[in-house]
């Protein structure tokens, strides 16, 4: 009996040269890759990364010369300072009414815009033109408004009511609140135009068939589809109300009046005080704080938009 021999061919060689050559390509297309990445990488973790392990480093040592750890300390007298307090107390007042209101109106607006009204591109033009307005301007139109002898004070003077210092009054925060709607509802009327428009039109034109009224239509299917966006523009409202110190601080400077002392004031008081442990711990419990918002921002969103994206 014969045995037949199979000769090996140069086919599982070639197959082996050409793995090796595809596995050289890949990681040199790995290598080019953390090449061009390694910038960023690196700025991140100079100016990001290392700065907010610092900052946990100096709210848990007595002062930065010593630097001997007192754990949690600083955060007990920083809880218990009473300008703390009033600066906390402003600003979760100042978000709580703000930050809604920033959603909600954007969102009529962008609904009225999506609707037929007549100078619909001018309605649009006058709301995203403060997006174009520097901050300085922005501050003398308001200081304009709202100064003692101001328009808005000659204007109630019409109607027999005394003039209000706004500023200076338990009436600040609202002036506070009305600039930073003015400066925002146009971006976020934007976010909202442009995720209705991406709202399946088949969809809405079955409601209309099945004699599903506007509100349902509006609750059973808008929102659920507009839940991302939501959930975006309220995150970037939560984090512009707390970046509102810029404007108060060009209105009023660094001692404003009580009801708009707010979290950056403190912040950046301890800052000109050089108590970096004061401002550290500060800094730590306000992030702590933005972190737990936004986590139940996302679970709610998880939860009435689970449905779409399924």
């Amino acid at each position: 009996m014969k045995i037949i021999k199979i000769k090996k061919t140069a086919e599982p060689k070639l197959n082996r040269k050409a793995k090796t050559k595809t596995g050289k390509r890949n990681r040199r297309g790995k290598l080019v890759s953390w090449a061009y990445l390694f910038p960023s990488l690196a700025g991140v973790l100079l100016f990001f990364v290392l700065p907010f392990f610092v900052v946990i480093f100096y709210s848990m040592v007595d002062n930065p010369i010593n630097n001997e750890f007192v754990f949690l300390d600083n955060f007990v007298k920083v809880a218990k300072n009473k300008a703390f307090q009033q600066a906390a107390y402003n600003t979760m007042r100042f978000s709580l009414a703000a930050v809604p209101l920033a959603v909600v109106l954007s969102l009529i607006l962008a609904m009225m815009l999506e609707s037929k009204i007549p100078f619909k591109s001018q309605f649009r033009t006058f709301f995203l033109s403060p997006m174009m307005v520097p901050v300085a301007s922005i501050i003398l139109i308001w200081q304009v408004l709202f100064h003692y002898n101001g328009i808005v004070n000659d204007f109630i003077g019409i109607f027999g009511a005394q003039k209000i210092d706004w500023l200076k009054s338990t009436h600040a925060q609202v002036v506070i609140v009305i600039l930073f709607l003015w400066k925002n509802l146009g971006y976020n009327m934007i976010l909202f135009m442009a995720a209705l428009s991406s709202i399946p039109k088949d969809i809405l034109e079955v409601a209309i068939l099945e004699s599903a009224t506007p509100f349902q239509i509006f609750w059973s299917i808008k929102i659920r589809y507009l839940s991302s966006t939501i959930l975006f523009v309220t995150i970037m409202s939560l984090i512009n109300s707390f970046k509102v110190f810029r404007e108060i601080y060009l209105l009023t400077g660094n001692y404003p009046y009580d009801t708009i002392y707010m979290m950056q004031h403190f912040m950046n008081n301890a800052f000109g005080q050089l108590d970096y442990q004061k401002l550290s711990a500060a800094a730590i419990m306000m992030s702590i704080v933005m972190v737990i918002l936004i986590g139940i921002l996302f679970l709610t969103e998880n939860y009435f938009g689970k449905d779409v994206e399924g």
